[in-house]
């Protein structure tokens, strides 16, 4: 039995689920990322010269860093509020927390990535 259901890109696109569904979005993202990290190491790993090549663009560490950080971050507060379900209390300052932690993780990536791409 299947669904029927009639939305439009625009009206799905335009969905305001806030905060939460940001961190769904960019959590499936993050395992993409991480897919495709492990990919590429694999195949660096066998001696293919293009996945070192990709690895060794900046734009791409970045992306990869970003979107895996955010992964794991947010992973690990799944984890921890499905652990100690009566924390589940507090779900709107571990998912504060989480932010913030990823902002300054991920910054300072960013910046130890371009420091490195620029000659720093």
């Amino acid at each position: 039995m299947s669904l029927r259901r009639n939305i439009s890109l625009s009206s799905g696109l335009s969905y305001r689920g806030g905060s939460p569904y940001l961190a769904y979005i960019m959590h499936r993202i993050g395992g993409s990322a991480l897919f495709i990290f492990f990919t590429l190491y694999i195949l660096s790993l066998l001696g293919m010269s293009f996945a070192n090549a990709i690895f060794g663009n900046w734009f791409v560490q970045i992306l990869l860093l970003v979107f895996g950080l955010f992964h794991v971050i947010n992973g690990l507060r799944i984890t921890i509020l499905d652990l100690v379900p009566r924390w589940i209390e507090h779900f709107q300052l571990a998912f504060n927390i989480q932010w913030i932690v990823y902002a300054l993780l991920a910054g300072y990536a960013v910046f130890v990535v371009l420091r490195s791409a620029f000659g720093g």
